[in-house]
């Protein structure tokens, strides 16, 4: 019995340094598996997160923003639905605030107007086009809603381009392809650019900021 025990111990013994080692060899393989499928793991703010995007820095509860349908003043109709749309997509993922319905109790309110859109040729042979490119400029103002101020106004262009080819109608197909591209792009700089604001905290200081009627009184 003693020389069975001390067999079987000493088998056990033999495995753990090739348990070890085979553990070792697998984490290996995974954590060359992960950063070879692109993965990153880095640490931001509190906790670890994977990819590349950095966490808010915002510690108060995101503002309630109401984005208003846009104004159509551009020569290119039935615009405004969509890009109302882009907008409230874009600003729910990334401008750091909370996007609401009208009906509900808001803290902010955007509206904004797209001012023109434009459709200049890139390219050309002496008997056609060969490319284009839209050109979309939208501006947004941001009120408080307590303090009735605007608090933030800003102008963006955004541009997408498109070939053209001998079917007319497939250009317009292309051509509206690209117009509805450049409002994303517009949307989401503003998301952005709306972001940086809410993080320096830009719109608290223009919301504090007493006019100067009331300065004068």
């Amino acid at each position: 019995m003693l020389n069975g025990e001390s067999e079987k111990s000493g088998n056990q013994e033999r495995r753990k340094p090739f348990a070890f080692l085979l553990g070792t060899v697998i984490s290996a393989l995974i954590a060359s598996t992960l950063v070879a499928c692109g993965y990153q793991f880095r640490v931001d703010g509190a906790g670890p997160t994977i990819g590349g995007a950095a966490a808010s820095t915002l510690t108060e509860p995101p503002p309630r923003l109401v984005i208003r349908t846009l104004v159509n003043n551009s020569f290119e109709p039935n615009l405004e639905m969509r890009y109302t749309d882009y907008f409230r997509d874009e600003f729910s993922a990334g401008s750091g605030a909370q996007v609401v319905p009208e009906s509900e109790a808001t803290d902010l309110v955007l509206t904004g107007q797209i001012l023109s859109v434009i459709v200049p040729t890139l390219s050309f042979s002496q008997t056609a086009t060969l490319e284009s490119r839209t050109e979309v400029v939208v501006q947004v103002v941001v009120e408080d809603v307590r303090s009735r101020k605007v608090v933030w106004r800003q102008l963006a262009k955004g541009a997408s381009e498109f070939f053209v080819t001998p079917d007319l109608q497939f250009n317009r197909a292309l051509q509206n392809r690209a117009i509805e591209q450049a409002g994303r792009f517009v949307a989401a700089d503003l998301a952005a650019r709306f972001l940086l604001q809410l993080e320096t905290g830009a719109l608290t200081k223009h919301a504090s900021v007493p006019d100067s009627d009331s300065e004068s009184q």
